[in-house]
């Protein structure tokens, strides 16, 4: 027997486990992040597969789409909540410092401000970089605040 699921878009919706704000705080980031990969392609370097036959630090940060995807339709459907999106964003806000910004960065700042030739678009896009990272570090610490208030 086929069991027919009559519940409405908006019932799915409810199902959600999340408050409302959690969502601002992935998508913003995410929106930052792909406004940093269109910055790669723009200034040319440390891009990689599938632009380039090189496969990098650049190609394994794309997965970060597909994983953002799943995430929001488990979350959505109630089958993942903050915990998911604590992970998610702290290991971004990780993996992100560390590309960029850490000691033994694979692309610190002056590769992302000197391939311009004019130094302010160089600064913008730098500045670009520390909001996307600021972004992912602010939903990582209100995913656990929530998480920590009890959340699941």
């Amino acid at each position: 027997m086929e069991r027919t699921d009559h519940r409405s878009n908006s019932s799915v919706a409810r199902m959600s486990s999340v408050p409302r704000q959690v969502y601002l705080v992935v998508l913003v980031p995410a929106l930052f992040g792909m406004a940093h990969h269109v910055d790669h392609i723009v200034r040319g370097n440390h891009v990689g597969w599938p632009l380039t036959p090189e496969v990098n630090a650049f190609t394994f940060s794309l997965a970060v789409y597909p994983l953002l995807a799943f995430g929001l339709v488990l979350t959505v459907t109630g089958r993942v909540g903050l915990r998911y999106w604590l992970g998610f964003l702290t290991a971004n806000s990780v993996l992100l410092t560390a590309v960029h910004l850490g000691p033994w960065a694979i692309e610190p700042p002056s590769d992302i401000i000197t391939p311009y030739s004019e130094p302010l678009v160089g600064y913008g896009a730098f500045g670009l970089l520390l909001a996307f990272i600021g972004a992912v570090f602010i939903g990582a610490a209100y995913t656990a605040f929530l998480t920590v208030r009890g959340g699941q």
